[in-house]
């Protein structure tokens, strides 16, 4: 007798990935806007700006010179030798190009590989929350135990190292860091930091560290990678890409620095995930990432979201009801909601569907108390004013009880 299995319903991993809800409300968006309604969308981390203009003419002639081939799986060679002279520029840390350095289709492929390559079934994995929402997804696929470790806003959502060690156990084998944090804009100190990294080397763990944002961050706040820290290198595995500094989200470009004996295992990982990344596109990148005109685009990128960052804390500092701890990086800011007697999730919903704004119930991202949305303020300045501004008459509405 053969056993009657669902396909429909996968395999048992997959009963511990839930769909992201990022992307349900980016598709009611969508469908909104089928409907001919003009949505506002604060809901996804896309950069409204245009890839620096080097790199888009850098690829075309690439693609003209036939790069269009396989290159190697780790990596274009000269790529990789640019990706470390920027790591270094801006963590202090060397990675050496041909044996520190792989080169990836999108920070998600490495996440992924990282994760796969190191964690497995009977580990457990640390995960500051809220969070990405990939990374808990990830945990599941990798059949490991997702252990939270909730950030309360009194600390401005800093992670607390005494909390972290308390939740630690034998099986602990990786802690994942987003810094800076996606979705509440918390840069962590270099104090934090450095207690976290005695707790890693003290209990023996890898630090897997999303520096995705290490660009963006805002008034006396520093970026430190985890890498950077007295004996840390070869228990940290840092990924990053071009998606957001670089205005590259759909290029899908990252790349994983590490230490080198630990790139062998992760890279036959890679070979069965996407093979290589498209070399025209490494081409242009190895051409172009460190140009003048590129430096001085991604610098006024920089300066405009600081500038966008501003201009929503001071909206929202007009809409009674609404509070926030202020964003040191990233682009995105979390509001508590609970001022006009709302969840979060009940917010979200009737902004999206009686006032088109796309935002992110932050339950969504593992915030327990579902009193928090998540807004980017990745969108340009004229959907800024005009999404605050709807914000603020529905806000208006609630408090008159319609």
């Amino acid at each position: 007798m053969f056993q009657g299995y669902d396909f429909s319903q996968g395999t048992e991993r997959m009963h511990h990935v839930s769909a992201s809800l990022i992307r349900a409300y980016s598709n009611r968006a969508a469908e909104l806007e089928k409907e001919g309604r003009t949505v506002i969308r604060f809901s996804a981390g896309e950069p409204n700006f245009n890839t620096p203009s080097d790199i888009k003419e850098a690829a075309i002639r690439a693609i003209t010179n036939n790069y269009t081939h396989y290159p190697s799986n780790k990596g274009y060679g000269p790529l990789e030798e640019e990706i470390s002279r920027y790591t270094e520029k801006f963590t202090g840390v060397h990675y050496d190009p041909d044996t520190e350095i792989l080169v990836t289709s999108s920070a998600a492929e490495a996440l992924n590989n990282a994760m796969l390559t190191f964690v497995g079934p009977g580990d457990e994995v640390i995960v500051p929350m809220p969070a990405f929402v990939t990374y808990k997804a990830l945990t599941g696929l990798c059949g490991a135990t997702l252990v939270p470790l909730y950030l309360e806003e009194k600390s401005g959502f800093q992670l607390d190292p005494d909390a972290l060690e308390k939740v630690i156990t034998p099986r602990t084998k990786m802690l994942v860091l987003n810094n800076p944090c996606n979705p509440t804009g918390a840069v962590l100190s270099y104090e934090t930091l450095a207690k976290v990294c005695q707790l890693a080397q003290k209990y023996n763990f890898l630090i897997l560290s999303d520096e995705i944002y290490s660009r963006m961050v805002y008034g006396n706040s520093k970026f430190y990678s985890v890498a950077s820290f007295p004996g840390m290198k070869e228990r940290a595995i840092i990924v990053n890409g071009f998606s957001k500094t670089f205005a590259m989200t759909g290029w899908r470009m990252g790349y994983l620095c590490l230490q080198a004996d630990l790139l062998p295992v992760l890279l036959r990982c890679h070979q069965y995930s996407t093979t290589c990344s498209p070399a025209f596109i490494q081409v242009a990148l190895a051409e172009a990432m460190d140009s003048p005109l590129t430096r001085l685009q991604v610098q006024m990128m920089l300066d405009q979201l600081a500038k966008r960052r501003n201009l929503v804390m001071q909206e929202l500092d007009g809409i009674p009801g609404l509070s926030y701890i202020p964003p040191q990086g990233a682009f995105y800011i979390m509001v508590d909601v609970r001022g006009l007697g709302m969840t979060g999730s009940a917010f979200s919903q009737k902004l999206l569907e009686e006032k088109y704004v796309a935002t992110v119930p932050a339950v969504g991202l593992d915030e327990p108390s579902d009193s928090y949305i998540r807004f980017s303020y990745a969108a340009s300045d004229e959907d800024l004013r005009e999404g605050f501004r709807r914000i603020r008459e529905m806000a208006q509405e609630i408090r008159n009880g319609k």
